[in-house]
């Protein structure tokens, strides 16, 4: 198994930021934040997860140069990949994993063609935001790939994390 975990910025999960409003009630209430979210690719073909924050606006390395396809018999060879949206809170230990959910993603990069339920990335996005955990779809191998990346980083997240998403990955 490989874990990817560059110094580079875009390979740290985002950490809970400051009320932007400040209570003020202006422009942006009611709007999502995205802040506390980050995206993690999990290959199981390549026995690998890793941070791609790029994911957030589709334009992750594997989604990078492919058709999107509105069938998924429309993408002849596929590899399968999962996006997983993981959400950080703080809590009375620190911070930890809030929220976990998995998205299908099947690329065929040599025929240029993909395909993903848009539906179900936007839902899963705002589950995870709301701190569900949404795993139990994948297969055991990738929920096996995303808890040794989730449990490896140095921060305490995994440990202060639920034992739901703690017995979902295991």
């Amino acid at each position: 198994m490989s874990i990817d975990q560059s110094s580079n910025k875009k390979n740290r999960f985002t950490i809970i930021k400051d009320d932007s409003n400040d209570g003020h009630g202006g422009y942006g209430v009611g709007s999502i934040s995205l802040e506390n979210m980050s995206s993690v690719i999990v290959s199981p073909t390549e026995n690998r997860a890793y941070l791609d924050m790029d994911a957030m606006h589709a334009r992750s390395e594997v989604e990078r140069r492919v058709k999107y396809m509105q069938d998924r018999s429309e993408v002849p060879n596929p590899t399968l990949y999962w996006i997983v949206w993981v959400t950080v809170e703080r809590g009375e230990k620190g911070p930890y994993y809030a929220g976990v959910t998995g998205c299908e993603l099947l690329v065929d990069k040599p025929n240029k063609r993909a395909y993903k339920s848009m539906a179900e990335h936007v839902t899963n996005m705002e589950k995870s935001l709301k701190g569900k955990i949404i795993v139990d779809h994948m297969d055991e191998h990738s929920k096996k790939l995303l808890g040794e990346f989730l449990s490896s980083f140095k921060e305490d997240f995994w440990e202060n994390s639920t034992d739901e998403l703690k017995q979902a990955l295991v």
